[in-house]
C-alpha cells in the first residue's frame, strides 16, 4: 500500500478512490458503445441484403459460424474392403478428400510434406493473397509456425484447420500444440510416419518417445488407428467432438507402411465403430469366454496381436485382442464399459506399441508385459527393423506367456 501511495504521488495521481478514471477517459471509452452499435447495424443490414440475393449461402454462413456440420456429412466417409492393405496415411487422405466437398470449411495444409502426409485437398487450390478461397496452405518447413497459425484459425472460427507433418517433428510444434490444448482449439494434426516403420530415413526421423510425450499433454487426443476403416471412424469422431462442444486438439498418428484391412463383421472381428470409444474388443475368445490374457495394441502393431492370438490358441491360451487407438477417449468412458473391455480380474495383459512403454503400466498392471521399443531406431527397411528390435508376433506370444505365468 505504501508503494502504491508513493507511485500515485510521483505521478500526480489522486490517492482516492482506489481506481481513479478521469472523466475525459471515461467519456472517450463510452464512445465505443454507439460506435459499435452502428457497426453492428451496418453489418446486419448488409447480411440481410446478402441473404435476399444468396439465401443458400447465407444459411451456409450461419451454419459454419455456429460450428455445426452439414446434414449427412459423415455419409461421405469411405469404407474400405477387407483383405487388402493400405497405409493409414493413405486412408486418411482418402477420408479428407471424401469429406472436403461435403464440409467446405475444412482447410488443409502441411509443413512442406503434403505429398508424404497425404493432406492435399484435390482441386482445392492454394491459399494465397490473390486466391483466398484456396483450401491448401503451404506452411513451409516451419512446424511451430503451422501449429500457431492453425490455433489462430480454429479460435477465430469459420474454418476447421488440419495440418500435416511427420510425427517426429511434433517436437518442433510442441509449444503450439500445448497452447491448442490449453485453449481448447479444435485443431487436427496429421502426424504420419508414426514409428520406426518408416524405415530407411533412419533414427533421426523415427519417433520413439513421441506418443508418450504427446499423451502427457492434458487436453490433447492422441489417436493411432489400426487400419483404414479405423482411420475413417477416427476422422468422423474427431469432427463430431469438435461440433459437440468437446473442442480440443487431436493428433492422428498414421503409418507410412501398409497395414492389413481387417475383415469387419466376419471371422469374429468387431466393427470399426468401436474406435469412437477409444478402445474396444477387436476379436474375442470363442464364445466370449473370459480370456486368459488380453493383448492391447495400437496402430500398426494391432496386427501382431491378432496373429499372436491365433498361435496362442494352439497352445491352449485364449486371448482377447483389444484395439486402443485413443487412450484419452477410452479413459472418458464409464467404468462399466472400460471394465467390459479390460475386466479387472484378468490380470494377464500385454501392450503392443512400437514406441517407449511409458504410460502403459497403468493399463497392463503389475502382472502385465509390454512389447515396446526402449531405444532409438536405425536405418533399414521396416521389416528388418521390426524383426531386429523385437516388435514381432513371437515377442507378443512370449510376453503373453510371461504375463499369464505372473498373473497366476
Amino acid at each position: 500500500e505504501e508503494e502504491v501511495a508513493l507511485t500515485k504521488e510521483a505521478l500526480g495521481w489522486p490517492k482516492e478512490p482506489l481506481f481513479h478514471v478521469p472523466d475525459d477517459v471515461l467519456a472517450h471509452f463510452r464512445e465505443a458503445v454507439p460506435r459499435g452499435e452502428a457497426f453492428e447495424r451496418e453489418w446486419r443490414l448488409a447480411m440481410a441484403r446478402y441473404a435476399e440475393v444468396h439465401p443458400d449461402l447465407a444459411l451456409e454462413w450461419e451454419r459454419v459460424t455456429q460450428g455445426d456440420l452439414p446434414q449427412g456429412w459423415a455419409e461421405a466417409l469411405p469404407s474400405f474392403p477387407e483383405g487388402g492393405s493400405m497405409a493409414t496415411r493413405n486412408a486418411s487422405g482418402k477420408a479428407i478428400n471424401a469429406l472436403a466437398p461435403r464440409v467446405p470449411e475444412l482447410l488443409g495444409g502441411s509443413a512442406d510434406l503434403a505429398a508424404s502426409n497425404d493432406t492435399l485437398i484435390a482441386g482445392g487450390g492454394v491459399f494465397l493473397p490473390d486466391s483466398p478461397g484456396g483450401r491448401n496452405v503451404y506452411y513451409g518447413v516451419r512446424e511451430h509456425g503451422m501449429g500457431a497459425i492453425m490455433n489462430g484459425m480454429a479460435l477465430h472460427g469459420g474454418v476447421r484447420p488440419f495440418g500435416g507433418t511427420f510425427l517426429i517433428f511434433s517436437d518442433y510444434m510442441r509449444p503450439a500444440i500445448r497452447l491448442a490444448a490449453l485453449s481448447k482449439a479444435a485443431v487436427v494434426y496429421v502426424f504420419t510416419h508414426d514409428s520406426v516403420g518408416l524405415g530407411e530415413d533412419g533414427p533421426t526421423h523415427q519417433p520413439v518417445e513421441h506418443l508418450a510425450a504427446l499423451r502427457a499433454i492434458p487436453g490433447l487426443d492422441v489417436v493411432r488407428p489400426a487400419d483404414a476403416n479405423e482411420t475413417a471412424v477416427a476422422w468422423r469422431t474427431i469432427l463430431e467432438h469438435h461440433t459437440s462442444g468437446r473442442s480440443r486438439p487431436a493428433g492422428l498418428c498414421l503409418t507410412r507402411q501398409n497395414v492389413p484391412t481387417f475383415p469387419r463383421g466376419t471371422d469374429g472381428f468387431a466393427d470399426a465403430e468401436g474406435v469412437a470409444r477409444g478402445g474396444y474388443v477387436l476379436i474375442d475368445t470363442p464364445g466370449g469366454a473370459e480370456p486368459d490374457v488380453i493383448l492391447i495394441g495400437t496402430g500398426s502393431e494391432v496386427q501382431l496381436a491378432v496373429a499372436a492370438r491365433e498361435r496362442l490358441a494352439g497352445e491352449g491360451i485364449e486371448a482377447r485382442v483389444v484395439s486402443m487407438p485413443c487412450r484419452e477417449w477410452f479413459d472418458s468412458q464409464d467404468d462399466g464399459y472400460r471394465d467390459s473391455v479390460l475386466p479387472a480380474n484378468v490380470r494377464a495383459r500385454v501392450s503392443v506399441e512400437a514406441a517407449v512403454a511409458q504410460g502403459w503400466r497403468e493399463v497392463v498392471g503389475d502382472a502385465g508385459r509390454s512389447v515396446s521399443l526402449e531405444h532409438f531406431g536405425a536405418s533399414a527397411d521396416y521389416k528388418t527393423l521390426f524383426r531386429e528390435f523385437g516388435i514381432t508376433t513371437e515377442a507378443v506370444i512370449a510376453a503373453a506367456r510371461e504375463s499369464v505365468s505372473a498373473a497366476h
